[in-house]
């Protein structure tokens, strides 16, 4: 039973291979098996590379199973569309576009395992752009806030820089009435004399605008620092809406990418066995010996082309008859002289119609 269903994958008329030796059934069972297997490591391919699309192990499982029986089915029709030629050149040309298909089959193949075989190392390159893309989102966000934020600091510093100065000023102004007052700067009397009175004068206006500044200074870096900390707030929530694009940075063309970063060679060799695999079958046909199976393919497809030959050569022959009596007997009716006379009554009557048509027509419009 396993032996009819290889047979039946290689893609062998069921009514020739029967008949043949138990040795000839082998080998074509073998190639059976082999396209049969390759639509499998087809399927599981298909299957973890859509899984990796769909997120979704039933819809993966399906879309894959219908890619495998895809590639059993061209792998099918290559196989049995390679035919034992006389002249081993013959081969070769039938063979070559078929070679470049498998060729693309095996490409196709090998990939998403190579992907899986290769994962954790797929994962750590994932892992290291993907790190370096947060870093690169974030500056891109700060840069598009900090412009603002730095703006508003430069503010606030020169409205804490105009308190400072203030400050400075209404220190000053209290060191000279005290110095004046006791007698060391000023006058140099000592006492509470006019002198002191007027710059003790003065500094009260300056701390009484030192006060005022502070106020209203502080309402103003207050609103500034809550400025500041909105546009904080907003950068944040811009590096948190974008950090699942970059967290689900990990389908087929990123892994795909990934997996040409590393070492080419492990890759390569994995695409070479299921070249190897992909192109047995054909190889196996191709230096096999002309075998039993091909002998009696050949005498079927023989017989057929005959058959048809024979048919097509007796329609022409038929064909060509008929021509040959239809042209004598139409030589022959062209000296029959009732058949001119019949023509020449039916040829007078019609014209004559045709003038009385005329002269009733005429009449009317006149």
């Amino acid at each position: 039973m396993i032996k009819q269903f290889f047979l039946l994958c290689s893609g062998v008329d069921q009514n020739l291979i029967k008949d043949c030796s138990n040795g000839e059934q082998n080998k074509y069972a073998g190639i059976g098996a082999t396209v049969f297997f390759t639509a499998i490591m087809a399927t599981i391919a298909a299957s973890y590379a859509l899984y990796t699309v769909f997120d979704n192990v039933y819809t993966a499982v399906f879309f894959g199973f219908v890619w495998g029986l895809l590639i059993f089915n061209l792998d099918r029709f290559i196989v049995s569309t390679i035919k034992k030629r006389e002249k081993k050149s013959q081969e070769l040309i039938q063979v070559l576009p078929r070679l470049f298909l498998a060729m693309i089959i095996a490409v196709v193949i090998s990939k998403p395992l190579e992907l899986k075989i290769f994962e954790k190392e797929i994962n750590q390159v994932l892992l290291t752009k993907k790190n370096q893309m947060t870093l690169d989102n974030k500056n891109q966000i700060a840069q598009q806030y900090s412009p603002e934020i730095n703006k508003l600091q430069s503010e606030i510093t020169g409205l804490k820089e105009e308190i400072t100065q203030k400050e400075t000023e209404t220190n000053s102004l209290y060191e000279t009435y005290i110095a004046e007052a006791e007698g060391r700067k000023g006058t140099k009397i000592i006492g509470k004399g006019p002198v002191y009175k007027e710059k003790r004068q003065k500094h009260d206006a300056a701390l009484k605008e030192l006060a005022e500044l502070k106020q209203l200074n502080s309402e103003k870096i207050s609103t500034k620092e809550a400025e500041i900390a909105s546009l904080i707030k907003q950068q944040k929530e811009s590096e948190t809406n974008t950090q699942p694009i970059i967290s689900n940075f990990d389908g087929l063309m990123a892994r795909i990418n990934a997996l040409n970063t590393l070492p080419w060679l492990p890759s390569f060799f994995i695409f070479l066995l299921f070249l190897a695999i992909e192109t047995a079958p054909i190889f196996t046909k191709l230096i096999s010996h002309k075998g039993e199976y091909d002998y009696k393919l050949e005498n079927q497809e023989s017989q057929v082309k005959s058959w048809i030959q024979q048919q097509v050569d007796q329609r022409e022959k038929i064909a060509d008859t008929d021509i040959d009596i239809n042209t004598k007997i139409y030589d022959d009716l062209k000296s029959e002289e009732d058949l001119y006379n019949y023509k020449h009554k039916i040829a007078t009557d019609l014209m004559k119609l045709q003038a009385d048509t005329f002269f009733q027509n005429q009449k009317k419009i006149l």
